[in-house]
C-alpha cells in the first residue's frame, strides 16, 4: 500500500526487503572487523547507507526522499555533534590547565585500590546526574578516573566498565538529560513521572553493580598491585609538570553550578572551555596561541612515565573527529532506514507476533535495542519504538510510562555497549581504549558497564512477572481521549491497523 506519512507515493517494503540492507550491512562490517581485523566501521555503514538507498528507490522513491530522511536525522543530532567538540577542547585545556592532573593526583592520594571501582562509578554517576550529560562526564571525571586506575594497576577495561556505568546511569535520571526529555515527549508523558517509574529498575541495577565493583576490588585487585614507588612516581611526575591545586577544579566546578542552574549544555560545557583556558594562563604560564591549539589538537607531553604520557597526550577537536564522522554516517544510515520504512515494517512484524503487555514490553525494548546496534543512533533508537509503540500499550490499557522506560534503557544505556553507535564510538575514544589500534581486550568494558545492560534485564523480568508495570490511569485514559491519541488493540494485528500505526503520539 502506498505511505503517506510524510506525504510519499512511495510503496511500503515487505519484511524482506525491509530486512536486506540491515542484513548486508551486518555482513560487510563483520568482514571488516572480524575477517580483516580492522575496526574502523564508517565504511560499512556507508555501503549500508548506498543499500537502503537502493531499497528506496525500488520503493518507488527518488534518491532526494532519501537524502531529507538521512540530513533530517543529522540535522537533529547536530546539538549532540556539537557537544562532541566542546569535549574535544574540553579535554585539551582542562589536562593544559592541571585540572585533569589535579584530579587524577588527589584520585591517588586519597583513594585505594580496593575501592577504587566503586567510588568511579558513584562519582561519575553523581556528576552526569548534575550536568545531564554522559558523554560531558566520560570526556572530563571519566578521563581522570583513566589515569587514577593506571596508578593502581587496575585493568583498564574494569576502571571503563565502572565509568561507563556511573556516567550513562546519570543521564538516564537526569531531568537535564535530552534522551531523559526525549523518552517521556515521544510517549506522551512527563519527564518527572518517567524518571520516578525508572527508579525500580535503577537502584537494584546500580546496587548490583556496586556489589560487583567492590567485590572486584577487593578480592581481583591486588592492594599492592599499585605500589607506593610507582604511585609516588605518578604523582611526583604530575607535580613536576604541572600546579596541583584545590583551586585547579573550578572550571569543573563551574561546569557542575552551570548544569545545575539549568544552563544549556553548549554554553555550560564552553563556559568550562575558557574557565580552564583561565586558569591554564595563570597557574601554568600556557599563552593564547598554545591554548588554542590545546583546544584544535590537544594536549602534548613527555614526562617519563608512560601511563601519565598515554593518558595526557590527547584531547581537542581533531581527537573527536573519528568519532563525529562515524556518529554522521551512522546517523544518516539510521535515517534512510527510517524514511524507507524499513524499521517501520520490522516494528510491524513484531507486533503480529505478540499480544500480551509481556511480549509488548519486550519487544519494545528489544527493538530499542536493535535499533541501536543497526543504526548506531540513541536517538532514533528512541524515537522510533516510542513512536511505533504508544497506540498498542494504549490498546492494552497500560500506561506509557512502562514504555518510555523500556526505550530509555534500551536506548540510552545499550548505546555505549555497541563499539559502533555513537555513545560506544565516543567512549572508546575519550578513554583512550585503543580498540582501533589493535587493544581489543579492552572490549571487555562492554559486560564490566554492568548497571547498563542489567537495568533493561530487570525491566524484562518485571513485565514477565508482572511486577512495577502500572495500568494506565483514569486520568491518563481521559488525556488520550482529549488528545485523539492513537489506541491499537495488538490482537486485531498490527498490520490491520496501518493508519492508526501511523499515528505519532502527541508530545
Amino acid at each position: 500500500m502506498p505511505d503517506s506519512r510524510n506525504g510519499d507515493p512511495h510503496r511500503q517494503p515487505s519484511l524482506a526487503l525491509a530486512l536486506t540492507p540491515i542484513i548486508l550491512t551486518l555482513i560487510v562490517l563483520g568482514v571488516q572487523l572480524f575477517y580483516f581485523g580492522d575496526f574502523t566501521p564508517h565504511i560499512p555503514l556507508a555501503i549500508g547507507l548506498a543499500i537502503t538507498g537502493l531499497v528506496g528507490m525500488v520503493l518507488g522513491m527518488k534518491w532526494t526522499d532519501v537524502e531529507e530522511g538521512v540530513f533530517h536525522v543529522i540535522h537533529v543530532s547536530l546539538p549532540s555533534v556539537s557537544v562532541l567538540i566542546c569535549v574535544g577542547m574540553i579535554i585539551g585545556v582542562w589536562i593544559a590547565s592541571g585540572t585533569v592532573p589535579t584530579l587524577i593526583y588527589y584520585g591517588l592520594v586519597i583513594l585505594s585500590p580496593q575501592i577504587f571501582l566503586a567510588a568511579a562509578m558513584i562519582l561519575c554517576a553523581v556528576v552526569s546526574l548534575s550536568l545531564g550529560t554522559s558523554w560531558g562526564t566520560v570526556g572530563t571525571v571519566g578521563l581522570a578516573l583513566m589515569g587514577i586506575g593506571a596508578g593502581f594497576d587496575v585493568p583498564v577495561y574494569w576502571t571503563a566498565g565502572a565509568v561507563v556505568s556511573g556516567a550513562f546511569f546519570g543521564d538516564k535520571v537526569s531531568p537535564l538529560s535530552d534522551t531523559t526529555n526525549l523518552a517521556p515527549a515521544v510517549t506522551g508523558q512527563d519527564v518527572f513521572s518517567h524518571i520516578k517509574n525508572m527508579m525500580p529498575t535503577t537502584v537494584p541495577s546500580m546496587l548490583a553493580a556496586l556489589a560487583v565493583y567492590l567485590f572486584a576490588g577487593y578480592a581481583l585487585i591486588d592492594p599492592a598491585g599499585g605500589s607506593f614507588e610507582r604511585i609516588n612516581a605518578i604523582t611526583s611526575a604530575l607535580q613536576d609538570n604541572f600546579l596541583i591545586s584545590p583551586w585547579l577544579l573550578l572550571p569543573a566546578l563551574l561546569v557542575i553550578f552551570l548544569a545545575v542552574r539549568r544552563m544549556p549544555p553548549i554554553p555550560s560545557l564552553f563556559a568550562g572551555v575558557l574557565a580552564g583556558g583561565l586558569a591554564a594562563m595563570l597557574s601554568q604560564g600556557a599563552t593564547l596561541h598554545e591554548l588554542f591549539t590545546y583546544g584544535n589538537s590537544g594536549y602534548k607531553i613527555d614526562t617519563g612515565i608512560s601511563e601519565i604520557d598515554s593518558l595526557l597526550n590527547r584531547g581537542g577537536i581533531q581527537s573527536m573527529m573519528w568519532t563525529i564522522s562515524l556518529v554522521l554516517i551512522a546517523l544518516g544510515f539510521g535515517g534512510a532506514l527510517e524514511k524507507t520504512g524499513c524499521l517501520e515494517t520490522i516494528i510491524r512484524a513484531i507486533l503480529t507476533k505478540v499480544h500480551t503487555f509481556a511480549g509488548v514490553q519486550t519487544a519494545a525494548v528489544s527493538t530499542s535495542i536493535a535499533t541501536n546496534l543497526v543504526a548506531g543512533d540513541p536517538y532514533l533508537s528512541i524515537a522510533l519504538p516510542g513512536r511505533m509503540y504508544a497506540p498498542v500499550y494504549r490498546g492494552l490499557g497500560y500506561s506509557t510510562l512502562n514504555l518510555s522506560r523500556g526505550i530509555e534503557e534500551g536506548g540510552t544505556l545499550i548505546s555505549p555497549l555497541v563499539p559502533w553507535n555513537a555513545g560506544g564510538a565516543f567512549v572508546i575514544s575519550a578513554l583512550g581504549l585503543g580498540i582501533a589500534d589493535g587493544q581489543i581486550e579492552n572490549l571487555l568494558y562492554i559486560p564490566l558497564a554492568i548497571a547498563c545492560w542489567l537495568s533493561p534485564v530487570i525491566g524484562i523480568f518485571y513485565a514477565q512477572v508482572g511486577l512495577f508495570s502500572p495500568k494506565a490511569s483514569d486520568e491518563e485514559r481521559q488525556r488520550w481521549k482529549e488528545s485523539g491519541e492513537a489506541i491499537v488493540d495488538p490482537s486485531a494485528g498490527a498490520t490491520d491497523n496501518s493508519a492508526e500505526m501511523a499515528k505519532r503520539p502527541a508530545t
